[in-house]
Order: C-alpha cells, then sequence, then structure tokens
C-alpha cells in the first residue's frame, strides 16, 4: 500500500504541473488586460509599470518558470485584485469562513441524505418512496441561491428567527448550511436509493435470506457494505466542490469566504489568483481520489492496491 500511496503522490504531482500549465496557457490567450478599468485606458507609462512591477512585461515561458519556482517555495503572487496582501494570505484570510460551512454541509449532506436514499429503497414504490424522490429532484433542480432567498424570506423576514446574513454567531452558519446542503443531499440521497436497490436484487442476497439469516444481519453485513463502493465512488468528489465555496451561498448571506474570488478572479483576470485556486482544487481532487482508492479496501477486502492501480 505505501508504495500504491507513493505512486499515486508522484502522480499527483505531474498533474499539477500539468494543469498550471495549461492553466496558465489558457488565461493568457484570452484577450483583455487585467489592469483595464473598464471605463477609459491607463497611461502607456502606467500600463507600463504595472507590468513591470508583476513581470508581465516577461516573456511568457519566464513568466510560468518564475511563477512555478516562486510556488514552490509557497509564494503564489500578490492578487491583482487586493494588491496589499498575498495570495497565500486571502486564500490564509478567507478560506477558513468557506470550510466552516463547508463541513457542516458535507456532514448534513451525507448523513440525513443516506438516511434518506436507505429508507426509501426499503419502501421502494410506496408514498415514503415517491416523497423522498420528489424532495430529491426538486433539491436538485432548484438553484441554491434561489433556495437561500426563500429561507430568507421565510426566516428571516417573515417570522424573524435567524439573521438574513453576516458572520461570526452560531446562529448564522444555519440558513446557509440548509441553503447549501439541499442539492448534495438530494445527491446523496437518489445514489443511495439506486446502490441499495441493486444489491437487494443481488443473488447473494436472496441467497443469504434463503439460509435463514435475519434481515438486520442481511442489510448491515451485505447490502449496505456493497452499496458503499458505488456510493464512495460517486459522492466522494463532491467534497472538492463544497470546501472551495459557493459564490452564491456565500454572496447572498455575506459570508467572507472563498467562493467569491474563484470568479471575480476569471472576470478580473487576476492571474496569480486564478492559477492558486486552479492549483488549490486539483490538489484536493487528487487527495480526494486517493482517499476514495484507499476507503475501497475498507469496503471490499477483495480489493487490492498493487502497483500504480486496483486488482
Amino acid at each position: 500500500m505505501a508504495r500504491y500511496i507513493l505512486g499515486r503522490l508522484l502522480g499527483l504531482v505531474f498533474i499539477l504541473f500539468a494543469v498550471s500549465l495549461i492553466t496558465f496557457l489558457l488565461m493568457r490567450s484570452v484577450p483583455g488586460d487585467p489592469f483595464a478599468s473598464g471605463e477609459r485606458e491607463l497611461p502607456q507609462k502606467t500600463q507600463e509599470a504595472r507590468e513591470r512591477k508583476y513581470g508581465l512585461d516577461k516573456p511568457l515561458w519566464e513568466q510560468y518558470v518564475r511563477y512555478m519556482g516562486n510556488a514552490l517555495q509557497g509564494d503564489f503572487g500578490v492578487p491583482f485584485q487586493s494588491p496589499t496582501e498575498t495570495v497565500s494570505g486571502l486564500i490564509a484570510r478567507t478560506w477558513p469562513a468557506t470550510i466552516k460551512i463547508g463541513i457542516p454541509t458535507i456532514l448534513v449532506s451525507f448523513v440525513l441524505g443516506s438516511l434518506l436514499g436507505f429508507v426509501a429503497a426499503l419502501r421502494q414504490n410506496s408514498w415514503l418512496d415517491y416523497a423522498v424522490t420528489f424532495a430529491a429532484t426538486l433539491g436538485l433542480v432548484v438553484p441554491n441561491f434561489v433556495i437561500a432567498i426563500w429561507l430568507i424570506l421565510l426566516f428571516s423576514a417573515r417570522f424573524d428567527w435567524l439573521p438574513p446574513g453576516g458572520w461570526g454567531e452560531p446562529e448564522h452558519y444555519v440558513l446557509p448550511v440548509i441553503a447549501y446542503s439541499l442539492a448534495p443531499t438530494a445527491l446523496v440521497a437518489r445514489y443511495t436509493r439506486a446502490s441499495i436497490l441493486d444489491v437487494l436484487r443481488a443473488d447473494y442476497v436472496r441467497t443469504a435470506r434463503a439460509k435463514g439469516l435475519g434481515e438486520r444481519r442481511v442489510l448491515l453485513g451485505h447490502v449496505v457494505r456493497n452499496a458503499m463502493i458505488p456510493f464512495v465512488t460517486v459522492l466522494l468528489p463532491e467534497v472538492p466542490n463544497i470546501l472551495t465555496g459557493s459564490i452564491f451561498i456565500e454572496s447572498t448571506f455575506r459570508i467572507p469566504g472563498l467562493g467569491r474570488f474563484f470568479v471575480n478572479s476569471t472576470f478580473s483576470r487576476d492571474y496569480p489568483m486564478i492559477l492558486a485556486l486552479v492549483l488549490l482544487v486539483a490538489a484536493l481532487w487528487g487527495i480526494t481520489y486517493l482517499l476514495t482508492d484507499l476507503l475501497y479496501t475498507v469496503l471490499d477486502p477483495r480489493i487490492r492496491l498493487t502497483g500504480g492501480a486496483l486488482r
């Protein structure tokens, strides 16, 4: 297993370099000036001074080599949209708020979604199954910012139970977590239901019941464990998406998180911020898939990690 993990980590390093190169070339191929005011052009000398300050007057290959050399030392540059701090400092300042919303969202989504999907599968074609399926479909098709507005109108404007936004107090977490977790909960419920139903129809489950095993032992010993493999495959990659924030949720509830910088850096052509955020997401995805493969061996002892692949 140690050899497998080392191989995957080395592969992740190669992927990060490839992603950084592709992202660098793509963002420089987009026409536009990151320092354009939108209303009037900057004086030529001012423009040249800014380009020299950020190294944009150098050839592309030199800019990339310099950036990656600094990145390997933990220096990701200075964000154009916030020149008084570094990219690393900006991420360190804003990401904790996003994580504080993301972790409760993951817990609520996975626990509640799994429970609903499990119950719906055991009560297939009942009113409960139809209710869960309808709610899951609604949670997937309705955008989270629409749900956020509904929650504010209901719990803040009408009943005045919770604040409509803000940050720092426990009550500020409630509405954002609810709005943010509905879509992942719906996704978890749907995949859990489908996985459970697929396993319930398997031959080994019918055999276990034919041998006289109790229903509880069949469900816990055969159904749930085998249903977790497709569950893990599909749903764990949702974790990086949640932990990197949502611009709609953070903007609606005035959360000082990282999500809005994903979009703002793209629109403002903030090159250092774009590269740093893309590398952050790529690293999270790589680590998540590695953890997914390791979980396979826990859920199914027949799976082995050899070399660089699952067996």
